[in-house]
This record gives structure tokens, C-alpha cells and sequence, in this order.
């Protein structure tokens, strides 16, 4: 900076002399050795002319309105042929290049692009374009100007900051367009950089408070940091004790606000579990939904003065509905618990997309899937505006939105949501994590789906792997995955291979979790179809019916389990032959799901396609037929109507035109379906 304020002097001591620089580069500048120091000489004004005829003749060797220079050191007049009376102001532009040069290692203008261009076009644009800020450019020239800043002794991140603000405003000052806004001299260029050297304001910046008192604190910062010290101390003292005012004053309330919500929801459950009329007391009878139905009735009346805590009381109770397999029941309270949330915490607050997330589940399973898709995916684009791309959150509201849009039958797309969370998840998480596993899973889930059985077992396989290692034989992720292994594999026909697997689930899970947990029962359930699968009705068939006796027992004879056994059973029945039994267990369990799931509700709608089936297979066409419409038309899962032509149950229908109908309506819609969104 020092050598470029000799050069400026130079330049000055040649105006001094009556000429005028026109053209000035660096290689019109020599460093010669002037008593031991590095002094600069203009050895090459390069386009110059008198600013007096001092001299007659030839002497006068410019020409006006003749092209004469280097293009990336002129001035916009010199570039402009109505302009005659060029001064000294030319040779401040060009200091302000070579200034520009020095501080960036670039030229204002990419003079490599001019040799493309008509000269009048390079001329236009030395007239009419503004070069970028000098931090501008080393920051968005990011593929030179590493190198550049390293040969400068710093950083290109540093270099942008020690660029912007004074040495920006004095280069663009000089490189200024309009001439009457430029430093008049290189003299007072200079001077404004010396300002900038001794941390003085400088001229080519306006000069508010703000920007004088940062200048005065650069000169005086020793006196400025003992001030500031104990100033701070001071503030810093009077700061502490509000904040600790406030702290103590914000605890005491929200202590006070606790307390009456911990009354509130005391009596509440205290209330919940009482039975205030002798005649219904049965000691341990009572059952979790009569629990809930009373509270149910409950919950808006005792709690109407706590809307947070209702808020989040009836969230819990919609989501224990759910558990229960109670959907309908669940859906008022989740959309209160929504509303109320949206209401009170706003509609980015975490508690709020959790209920989004608890709705758009319960929809689903209830069949609605445009309106559970719908909800899915505000709660996904909401958490993507608030949260790094890469947040937990994110992937459990994609992985969501990929369980609905593969239950309304887009499998191309729920396959490329699964695909795009498991990367993500092996990326962030790590290829072991429990998330990255359970992952695999849904994806391979999704490859069985669509009928891709052996890439949904390479898949499952490869989980398994991991699992086994890092999680152990006996983890519940360990335990689904083998489970849904096995039914990958009977999917096959590979029964053998499956039943050993489902074998050394439920015998685990046996042993570890209980011969009625849910999830023993649940691998019954599947080594009963397994069986069945493979042809040994007998023993599928005593399966079938220690597992339904299991979850009447346990679950109750209205869970939805129970009537999945039912279901399960009757399917049995029916490869038995034994239609009237299969028709009985089929109707009794469809007039619980109309009346507990409504009539809907996939499940519903599956139990309707099968007892269609059974009526079909014993020559009752007629109902038949009229369930079969009632199925496809109100919540049968695509997947399921999809097989309705090649279903063999269904065979003696497919000379009815009614038939024919439903089908031609089942090829529609799945085409809808698989058209890409």
C-alpha cells in the first residue's frame, strides 16, 4: 500500500510537469534503489499529452477523438469520443485500476472477454458498466482467488473481510464513472489512503456517528478498552441482577402454573379411575377403552381452564385410542389436540407438527389417504423451512409421508422417498444407527409391495446382518425384521426357509416377552399363513385358532387384531372347504369393524373382499358381487384391488358384466394411481 502511495505521488509530480497520464499500467512503473529504499519511477506516461501548448510544432502528439491505449486502464471519457477536454481525473481512474489490481489481483473488467467483442461494444462498456466491489469480486471469484489471497499473505475469507467496507469505497471512488465524483487528484487519493492506514475516517465513505466512532476506537484502543471495561462491568452487573430477577420471577410462575396443572390433571385421572356409582364397580374388570370413553366425557369440562394441558391431555388420549386400534374414536381428540395447538402455539411450534404427524397417521389407517397425505407433507415442507436438511425430524416426516403415498399405491414415488431418507439416514446417522436399520426395512417393505420380492429379501438380509451384530439375535428391530423376512419368503414359496425363521422369532419371543404379548401373537398369526401358504391347512388351521383364542383373551374380542385372526382363520376355513364355517366368522367380524372401525376403514373394506370371495366360492353371486362393489369402492388398499381379476376365488364371477365393471373400474383408478404426480 506504501509503494502504491509513491506511485501516486509520482503521478502527482507528473501533472506538476503539465502532462497528462492516459494510459497507465503497471509496466509503465519502475522500482529503482534510491538511498538503499525501493523507490517508483514513471517510466512510460504511456498516452500523454501537454496541458498547455508550452511547446509549438509537432510536439503535440495526441490526437482527439482518436481510439489510442489499453482498454482495461482507460477512463470512461477516454473511451468516449463527444468527450474533449480530458484532465488530471484520467489518471486517478486509472490509479484506481491499478489500486484495484493491487488489492484483488484481478481487473475491474475481464479484458480476456474484450477480445471477442467490436470495440465499440468494449468502449460501451467502459462507459456504462460498474465494476463489482473489490470484496465482491474475490468472493465470488472463488476458483483464483484462493491462490490470490495466499500470494497476498492471507486467506480468501479474510482477504473479502479486510476488503470490505474503506478500501471498497476509496477504489470505487476512483473507478467512479461520472468524473466530478472522483478524487479531483492522485494527491487526494493518496491522502484518502493514508487515512485508511491510520485508521482516520476517510472521505470517500460518508462519515455518519457510527462509522467516526469505530475509527476513533481503532486509534485510541487502549484508553477505549479500559473505559469499555469498566463500563461493561457496571452494565454487566446491573444485566445480571434484572436477568436474575426476571429468571427468579419466570420460575416462581411457571412453578405456580405447574402446580395448578398438576391439581388439574390429578383430578382429572383421580376422577378418571373412580367409579362414583357402587352398582358399576367390578373390582379389575374394567378395561383401558372403558377408561377412555369415561375420560373421554371428561376431559374438555374439568380441563377447559388449561387449554395447553387439554391440549396435550387429548393428544395423549387420540393416541392411545389409536394404539388400541380405536382410529374413529382416536380422530376428535387429535383434531382438537390440533386445533388447540395451532391456536395457542402457532402453527411452527414443535407440539403442533407432532399433532399433524398423529393425525395424518390416524387418517391413514382410517383409509383417508389424500387428507393424511395432505397433512404429511405441511408437516414436512414446515420442518424443512425451520430445520437443517439434514435433521432427524426431517427424516421421520419423510419417512411418514412415504408410509402414506405407498398405501395410496405410488409405489414409484414412496420408493424414491425411501431411497432418499435411507441415504440420508446412512449419511447423518451412520450405516448401524437403529434409524438407518429401521429404514431398510420400509424400503425393503416397499420393494415386497410392488411385487419385487427378491430385491425386498436383499434387502431384509442385508438389515438382518447388521442387526444380529450390532444390535443382537434378540432385539425387537432384530425380531421385525426377521418377521418380515419370512413373509418375503413365502411370498416366494420359499416356505421351508420362511417357517425356520418365523420358528426362531416366536420362540425368542416367547421366552422374552411373554406367550400373550402382542408381538408373539402377531408371529403366530404369520407362521399360521405361512402354513396355509404352503399347502398344511391342518396345522395352519390349529394356528389360526390358538392365536385368535389368545387375542380374545388378551386384546378383547373387538380389537382389531382379533378380528385380523378372525379373518385369518376363515381364510383357512375356506381352503378347507368349510364355507359356512369361513361365511360365519367372516360376517361376525365384519359387523364388529362397521360398527368399531366404521365402514371405510381399510380393514373393513379387506373383510368385505374376502367374505365376497367366500360367497362367490359357495355360488352366491348376487352379494357377491354387491360386496365385492362395496369393497373396491370404499377403502380397499390398491394393492389388494389391483389382484381382483387374477384373484381364482373370483373366477365364477367373471362372466357377470358386473364383473366386468368393477374390474374396468379397478384398471382406471390403479392407472390414475401409477400416473407420475
Amino acid at each position: 500500500m506504501k509503494l502504491f502511495l509513491q506511485v501516486c505521488e509520482g503521478v502527482q509530480h507528473a501533472h506538476q510537469k503539465a502532462v497528462i497520464h492516459r494510459d497507465l499500467k503497471p509496466s509503465n512503473i519502475l522500482v529503482v534503489e534510491v538511498d538503499g529504499k525501493p523507490t517508483p519511477r514513471i517510466i512510460d506516461f504511456g498516452l500523454a499529452k501537454a496541458t498547455a501548448p508550452t511547446v509549438p510544432g509537432p510536439m503535440l502528439f495526441t490526437q482527439l477523438g482518436v481510439f489510442l491505449g489499453t482498454p482495461g486502464y482507460m477512463s470512461p471519457e477516454q473511451a468516449d469520443p463527444d468527450v474533449h477536454d480530458v484532465d488530471t481525473r484520467t489518471d486517478v481512474y486509472s490509479l484506481g485500476v491499478v489500486l484495484y489490481e493491487l488489492l484483488t489481483g484481478f481487473l475491474p473488467f475481464d479484458t480476456t472477454q474484450w477480445k471477442k467483442q467490436r470495440l465499440d461494444e468494449v468502449l460501451r462498456q467502459l462507459r456504462e458498466t460498474d465494476p463489482q466491489r473489490p470484496s465482491t469480486k474475490v468472493s465470488t471469484d472463488r476458483d483464483t482467488s484462493t491462490a490470490r489471497a495466499k500470494a497476498r499473505g492471507t486467506e480468501a475469507r479474510q482477504l473479502v473481510t479486510l476488503l470490505r467496507g474503506d478500501l471498497d469505497w476509496i477504489t470505487l471512488k476512483a473507478l467512479e464513472k461520472d468524473r466530478e465524483r472522483r478524487y479531483g487528484t492522485p494527491s487526494a487519493l493518496a491522502a484518502d489512503v493514508e487515512r485508511y492506514l491510520q485508521n482516520r475516517p476517510v472521505e470517500a465513505r460518508p462519515a455518519s456517528a457510527g462509522y467516526r466512532l469505530r475509527k476513533y476506537v481503532r486509534r485510541n484502543r487502549v484508553a477505549v478498552a479500559v473505559a469499555a471495561g469498566a463500563a461493561v462491568l457496571l452494565i454487566g452487573f446491573a444485566v445480571t441482577q434484572s436477568i436474575e430477577l426476571r429468571r427468579i420471577t419466570r420460575e416462581r410462575d411457571r412453578a405456580d402454573r405447574e402446580a395448578v396443572a398438576a391439581r388439574t390433571v390429578s383430578d382429572f385421572l383421580t376422577g378418571l379411575f373412580s367409579v362414583s356409582n357402587p352398582s358399576e364397580a367390578r373390582g379389575n374388570s374394567i378395561t383401558a377403552r372403558e377408561v377412555l370413553d369415561k375420560g373421554s366425557k371428561q376431559i374438555e369440562a374439568s380441563l377447559a381452564g388449561q387449554p395447553e394441558v387439554q391440549a396435550r391431555l387429548m393428544g395423549t388420549m387420540g393416541e392411545v385410542y389409536w394404539s388400541l386400534g380405536l382410529y374413529r374414536q382416536a380422530q376428535p381428540f387429535l383434531e382438537k389436540a390440533l386445533d388447540s395447538r395451532r391456536r395457542l402455539l402457532g402453527p411452527d411450534h414443535p407440539d403442533t407438527l407432532r399433532s399433524m404427524d398423529q393425525m395424518s397417521r390416524n387418517l391413514e389407517r382410517q383409509g383417508h389417504y389424500p387428507e393424511a397425505e395432505k397433512l404429511a407433507r405441511e408437516a414436512l415442507n414446515t420442518r424443512r423451512r425451520l430445520l437443517r436438511p439434514d435433521d432427524p425430524e426431517i427424516l421421520a416426516s419423510m419417512h411418514s409421508l412415504a408410509g402414506v403415498i405407498l398405501d395410496e399405491g405410488h409405489f414409484a414415488e414412496a420408493e424414491d422417498l425411501n431411497r432418499r431418507v435411507l441415504d440420508m439416514s446412512r449419511r447423518v446417522l451412520g450405516p448401524e444407527h437403529l434409524d438407518t436399520l429401521k429404514s431398510m426395512d420400509v424400503l425393503a417393505l416397499t420393494l415386497a409391495d410392488e411385487g419385487r420380492y427378491a430385491e425386498a429379501e436383499t434387502m431384509y438380509r442385508q438389515a438382518l446382518d447388521v442387526e444380529r451384530r450390532v444390535l443382537g439375535p434378540e432385539h425387537p428391530e432384530t425380531l421385525v425384521t426377521m418377521t418380515t423376512l419370512a413373509r418375503t419368503l413365502s411370498s416366494q414359496g420359499k416356505y421351508a426357509e420362511a417357517e425356520q425363521f418365523l420358528n426362531e422369532t416366536l420362540d425368542v419371543k416367547r421366552r422374552v416377552l411373554g406367550p400373550e404379548h402382542s408381538e408373539t401373537l402377531w408371529s403366530m398369526h404369520d407362521l399360521g399363513i405361512n402354513l396355509r401358504s404352503s399347502g398344511r391347512l391342518v396345522e395352519a388351521e390349529k394356528v389360526d385358532r390358538e392365536t385368535l383364542e389368545a387375542r380374545r383373551r388378551v386384546l378383547g374380542p373387538e380389537h382389531p387384531e382379533t378380528l385380523v385372526s378372525m379373518a385369518e382363520l376363515a381364510e383357512t376355513l375356506d381352503d378347507l372347504h368349510r364355507y359356512a364355517e369361513a361365511q360365519k366368522l367372516y360376517r361376525a367380524a365384519l359387523d364388529i369393524q362397521r360398527r368399531v372401525l366404521g365402514p371405510e376403514h381399510p380393514g373393513t373394506a379387506l373383510t368385505k373382499y374376502n367374505l365376497a370371495c367366500n360367497l362367490a366360492l359357495s355360488g352366491q353371486r348376487d352379494e357377491a358381487l354387491a360386496l365385492l362393489r362395496d369393497s373396491v369402492d370404499h377403502g380397499l388398499p390398491y394393492r389388494f384391488a389391483l389382484t381382483t381379476e387374477q384373484d381364482t376365488d373370483l373366477k365364477s364371477l367373471h362372466s357377470d358384466p358386473r364383473f366386468a365393471s368393477i374390474v374396468a373400474d379397478v384398471r382406471r383408478r390403479s392407472g390414475a394411481v401409477q400416473t407420475p404426480r
